[in-house]
């Protein structure tokens, strides 16, 4: 789901070469959610190969990450771990969510209404175990680190910008600043385009940086204040937040009541939408696990057995995944000092 703040933060708009040489901490789910949304046939059905596995995820994850590679990224890849309790709520909504979209794919599929089939389709994503092992493998058959998050994704990318071994956090979402990553990157697509919310066709975007202290300092809060405003506005544990109560809204309650939280709650009557205790969401953020015991390793891409996974084993074009590595191995800094001495 994410979190609704983006209206009162500050970001500035970048340009994907201006992360060049940086280490990017990647909330991999985001990505591949991405990916599977919007990487459909025109009915809205998922890519597949000759045996029926969706090979739509890899066809993102190939192109977007060699043309992270190509302008001298260095993408790490953070996988989510055991998801908090209270998630298992926001898990049940998604998953009811999903099946009524399936309904009504179902429908528009009886009325041949392609654009509705599309709609929906995408409303059906769900990312399986099997995915996740493809990505992975492709990843590491790339030369790109994975690193396995003890909970969410985001707060392990957090925790690996904060000991300065990632310059930023990717993703979509805004969780990631709640769990105080020094920085945020938004729409890194080399692309320049994103899928409408909830609509048919893309837009055109640019990359957007997003500073935790600056945001701060913008919205005169501490990182708990932070945290306590998105509660409000709500966030992947506690859904849809307090009726009524917006991003700005939240800003003016949580300057009355400062760092007085029990009072904070108590005024926007919490106990009316939730059968558990703010503090439950807040300890959630402020405790998330990490694991501290990971490798960033560098190597260089394994092209042969790249190109026997996705060629060999999932019908991708030969041609077309020899020339994407091909330019890669031939561009900049790769070309003038070899893929070993660039990873």
């Amino acid at each position: 789901m994410g979190l609704a703040i983006k209206e009162i933060l500050v970001s500035k708009e970048i340009d994907v070469g201006d992360l060049k040489g940086k280490v990017l901490a990647i909330d991999s789910f985001n990505l591949l959610y991405q990916f599977l949304t919007t990487i459909r046939g025109p009915d809205g059905s998922l890519l597949t190969d000759r045996s029926g596995n969706v090979t739509s995820h890899l066809v993102g994850l190939f192109s977007r990450t060699t043309n992270f590679m190509q302008q001298g990224l260095k993408p790490v890849f953070v996988f989510d771990g055991v998801a908090p309790l209270l998630k298992q709520q926001e898990r049940e909504r998604r998953a009811q969510i999903k099946q009524e979209a399936k309904r009504e794919y179902e429908i528009a599929k009886e009325r041949e209404d392609i654009e509705a089939m599309k709609k929906y389709a995408s409303r059906t994503t769900k990312l399986t175990s099997e995915m996740i092992e493809d990505a992975k493998q492709l990843i590491s058959m790339m030369g790109l680190p994975i690193v396995q998050a003890a909970s969410e994704g985001e707060a392990q990318a957090a925790y690996i910008a904060k000991q300065k071994d990632a310059y930023a956090c990717v993703s979509q979402d805004f969780d990631s600043l709640l769990y105080a990553t020094p920085y945020l990157v938004r729409n890194l697509s080399i692309a320049g385009k994103r899928k409408k919310t909830n609509k048919l066709g893309f837009v055109t975007v640019k990359p957007e940086l997003y500073s935790y202290t600056e945001n701060l300092s913008h919205l005169g809060f501490t990182q708990d204040q932070l945290i306590a405003l998105s509660i409000l506005v709500g966030t992947d544990y506690n859904v849809g937040g307090i009726k009524g109560i917006g991003p700005k809204k939240a800003i003016a309650l949580v300057k009355e009541h400062k760092s007085n939280f029990d009072k904070l709650f108590e005024a926007v009557k919490w106990k009316e939408y939730f059968e558990y205790g703010w503090q439950d969401v807040f300890e959630t953020f402020k405790t998330m696990p990490v694991n501290k015991d990971y490798s960033l390793k560098f190597t260089p891409p394994k092209q042969d057995k790249i190109m026997e996974f996705l060629c060999e084993q999932h019908d991708f074009e030969k041609e077309r995944i020899k020339s994407s590595l091909d330019k890669l191995s031939q561009s900049g800094d790769i070309k003038q000092k070899g893929l070993g001495d660039f990873f």
